[in-house]
């Protein structure tokens, strides 16, 4: 399935994207006397994504239920994770167009709600920073609760897989040596437009990323060159951290980033750029900087 947020009258409702369009999953279950307030409802109940899941595969529904994507106004495909962790330096080539040594565990960082943006949002800069990027990640959803999971396990916690923009405003990132107050910034962690269940993705191993600035191609790599995969980022995680369903993990860019150009080639985001994540199977994330 590919899941959606939307928005009307200042309530996030949840939908589904089909081939005909977006089926309104909270109003046929307002209809149906089904219990849903939020996809957080569906991760949380394997019972209701599978009621979901039969409803969709059966098309028990009528047309009435079903509207043009165009129409909705999206928000943050998840509205309420416990947690957002995310990896640094986890592709090779991004490693070393930062100039940085090959790390040797996994380099974690978090963010915070306040970072979550929607598709089609727009994102505003901080004033006293001019050195804002973009940075296109495969976000892993988690799908029940994970403590010290082990590697051959850790891929069946996952409830799905969505786009991300881990936006870093580098001039506050390196002002001290922790890099919060860069990657945590209002609207600096897009996600979405959908969440979709691990198994349409498949392997999360070997998909392509890549994200566009105004038009132009800037990242195009795959996940294969992650230095630590899929599930070894869970596994070292849980070891740690017991991950929550709905908690979001955040697994790190490619090359490509303005930050691994030389210094006077680097012409960081500005208000007016359009940006595009695009992950395989995953669709496509777009903000705008105002």
């Amino acid at each position: 399935m590919k899941l959606l947020s939307y928005v009307e009258n200042q309530t996030v409702l949840v939908g589904v994207k089909l081939e005909e369009g977006i089926f309104k999953l909270s109003d046929y279950a307002e209809k149906n006397s089904i219990q849903l307030n939020s996809i957080h409802d569906i991760i949380e109940n394997p019972d209701l994504q599978k009621k979901v899941e039969s409803i969709i595969e059966a098309h028990d529904f009528s047309e009435e239920f079903v509207v043009e994507e165009s129409t909705l106004t999206l928000a943050s495909v998840l509205q309420r994770p416990s947690k957002i962790i995310c990896v640094g330096l986890n592709y090779r080539k991004h490693a070393e167009e930062s100039n940085m040594a090959i790390p040797e565990f996994p380099v974690l960082f978090n963010k915070f709600n306040n970072s979550l943006a929607a598709h089609n949002e727009e994102i505003s800069l901080p004033e006293d920073s001019s050195e804002n990027d973009y940075e296109a990640e495969l976000a892993i959803v988690i799908g029940k609760e994970t403590k010290n999971v082990s590697d051959e396990s850790a891929l069946n916690y996952v409830f799905g897989y969505c786009n991300a923009n881990d936006l870093s405003s580098r001039d506050l990132q390196f002002r001290t040596n922790q890099w919060l107050l860069g990657k945590a910034l209002d609207k600096f962690c897009p996600i979405g437009p959908y969440l979709v269940t691990a198994d349409e993705v498949g392997n999360p191993n070997d998909l392509e990323i890549k994200t566009y600035v105004n038009g132009e191609l800037r990242q195009n790599s795959n996940t294969s060159d992650m230095i630590f995969n899929c599930k070894e980022i869970i596994s070292y995680i849980s070891r740690y951290i017991t991950l929550s369903p709905g908690d979001v993990i955040l697994t790190g860019t490619p090359e490509g980033v303005i930050l691994g150009l030389p210094e006077n080639e680097r012409v960081y985001l500005k208000p007016g750029d359009e940006m595009i994540v695009e992950i395989e199977k995953l669709g496509k994330l777009y903000n705008k900087i105002v």
